[in-house]
């Protein structure tokens, strides 16, 4: 009894089937029509040549020759139009498939925490996107319904060689078990070969990705001779495994070789023992070889699906590991938040990234509504970390955050990162128009509202600057863009929503002084009726600021109205104004 050996159940399969090609319904209807009427006219062909062949040697007429010729002219030219246009449907339907797929694993990989996106580099996840989803396009596409297909093709010409002899229908039979009992043993030989291959491809290409994005820092700090050696590594340890995978392949195809070369060998040694004794014809010897043939086709294909079967083991077990992953933050219930600006009140805050690493540690504070807070630490301290977790990148360990005394986690992620604005020191440029680099994609926003804040930035003179307006293409690299103008973009995009709290982690660092003071005026005119944190790292940026944090070493330090502590010549903030050179220090 032969096990096909499945690696992922028969029943996960068929839910991944169901799932993506259920909306195609109608097509695959089709689709399976043409493929059994094209199997009809595979096994009609043999029958209108066995026809011709004895018709010729029995002398009959010439009309029935003309007759019998026409009619396998035309079953054939049939069968390869039906061919082709399966063929375009079964494309169509993997496309489509995949597609729905793909946008499936990307979305969800866009909702993955910040823990998940920290631990897999850009190039890894990106490969199993594409290269993973790609590598089931054929599964989708056509491999059940070919599978089916092919069985009831050879079942179909098993049946009409019993009708000639049982002795070659048993023969036939026989050889058709054989053959799927071997390739199935090689197909559970080689399939480990597979997972190692799209394991190893995820990871060269996951390094790929991560140094050819860093490529100027690692030429300028002569690392190019360490990457080198590192992807020679990778090479050699991809080049066994590639060799191996491709071995599995040439056996598999020899092994069908040699399978094909005893079928027919037994056909025809059959077939010429019942010829001498006379219980065959010419025409019959001929279809039985004919049929012979044919089964040779749905073997080699057995044999590709088998392939396209090992690629999708792996693949497959790689897509459903990925969509399994669950995000360790998740949607609140979903609370209202109110218009306007927000109080925030840190409760017993405590977090790490790590298990036994605690970044912050009891952080007790309440910003009021409407006013803006300037933290100050060294680097390590904990300032970026503090603003992260009011965005949810990270749920702390202990203790809560508070909006309006509503607990963080009782909202809903996407309402809450749309009222929070954040500006970082780093800014992404997408290969977008300048539209929507602005709205980050919102079509919603309308083009005058753009305009207005462009303007109340000081990027008004730069708007009227673009060749096509707000439709002018921007590059990803940012290229064309002074260090400036990108700054007052991620400026931009916080006011394009209605934002109760802006967080700005150090984000005029990038901004020359004439820059920074264009900006003030409109910065002031922008925080109305919001409340603003503000990670400080010049001491310019904190002239505005109600109160001041200050870390150091993920604790509080020191916290209080600014003008509490310029006034006191005990505190912290007041030596470090009071030294100059402190300040600096302390914000670097």
């Amino acid at each position: 009894m032969i096990k096909f050996n499945f690696k992922i159940p028969f029943k996960e399969y068929m839910g991944l089937l169901k799932t993506y090609l259920k909306p195609q319904g109608w097509i695959i209807a089709v689709f399976s029509s043409l493929l059994l009427i094209g199997i009809l006219f595979q096994l009609i062909n043999p029958q209108i040549i066995r026809y011709f062949l004895d018709s010729a040697t029995q002398n009959s007429s010439t009309n029935q020759l003309i007759f019998a010729a026409i009619l396998f002219i035309g079953f054939s030219f049939a069968q390869q139009g039906i061919t082709l246009l399966a063929s375009y449907l079964g494309e169509n339907v993997g496309w489509v498939a995949t597609n729905h797929l793909r946008k499936d694993v990307a979305k969800h990989v866009l909702n993955l925490d910040m823990t998940f996106h920290k631990s897999h580099t850009p190039g890894s996840i990106i490969e199993r996107m594409d290269g993973d989803i790609n590598a089931l396009t054929n599964f989708f596409s056509s491999f059940f319904i070919n599978l089916i297909g092919n069985f009831l093709l050879m079942l179909g010409v098993i049946i009409l060689l019993f009708r000639e002899s049982w002795m070659i229908g048993t023969a036939m039979s026989v050889f058709i078990v054989a053959a799927y009992y071997v390739i199935q043993r090689i197909r559970r030989f080689s399939a480990p070969f597979w997972d190692k291959l799209r394991d190893i491809s995820s990871d060269f290409y996951g390094f790929l990705s991560e140094h050819l994005e860093s490529t100027e820092e690692t030429r300028a700090n002569g690392a190019t001779k360490y990457v080198m050696s590192k992807f020679f590594k990778i090479l050699r340890k991809w080049l066994p495994v590639r060799v191996g995978a491709f071995l599995s392949f040439g056996l598999i195809w020899i092994t069908t070789i040699l399978i094909f070369t005893v079928g027919n060998a037994t056909s025809i040694g059959i077939s010429s023992f019942l010829w001498d004794n006379g219980f065959l014809s010419v025409g019959t010897i001929y279809m039985i070889f004919y049929y012979t043939e044919l089964l040779v086709k749905p073997i080699e294909k057995l044999r590709t699906q088998m392939e396209d079967l090992q690629r999708a083991d792996a693949s497959i077990n790689r897509i459903k590991e990925l969509l399994n992953t669950k995000p360790k933050i998740v949607d609140g219930a979903g609370v209202v938040l109110p218009e306007g600006a927000f109080s925030i009140k840190y409760e017993n805050v405590s977090f790490g990234y790590e298990e036994n690493s605690t970044i912050l540690h009891n952080v007790n504070i309440t910003i009021q509504k409407g006013s803006v807070l300037g933290v100050v630490g060294r680097t390590g301290s904990g300032k970026t970390t503090f603003a992260r977790l009011l965005l949810r990148f990270y749920d702390p360990i202990n203790g809560s955050i508070r909006i309006d005394d509503m607990d963080l986690r009782d909202m809903k992620l996407k309402e809450l990162r749309k009222r929070i604005g954040y500006v970082t020191q780093q800014v992404e440029i997408f290969q977008a128009s300048v539209k929507d680099n602005l709205t980050l994609f919102d079509n919603s926003i309308p083009d005058k509202h753009i305009i207005n804040v462009l303007e109340d930035i000081g990027l008004g003179r730069w708007y009227q600057s673009l060749p096509y307006g707000l439709n002018t293409m921007l590059n990803a690299s940012g290229s064309g863009l002074s260090a400036g103008e990108a700054q007052l973009i991620s400026f931009a995009r916080v006011f394009m929503n209605n934002a109760g709290v802006v967080i700005l982690d150090e984000a005029s660092s990038r901004l020359d002084t004439v820059t920074e003071n264009l900006i003030e005026a409109a910065i002031s005119k922008l925080l109305v009726n919001r409340t603003c944190i503000v990670i400080a790292h010049r001491l310019s940026t904190l002239k505005r600021a109600d109160d001041i944090l200050i870390l150091e070493d993920g604790q509080v330090i020191e916290y209080d109205k600014q003008k509490n502590l310029v006034s006191d010549s005990n505190s912290r903030f007041y030596k470090m104004l009071k030294t100059g050179s402190g300040i600096e220090e302390m914000l670097a």
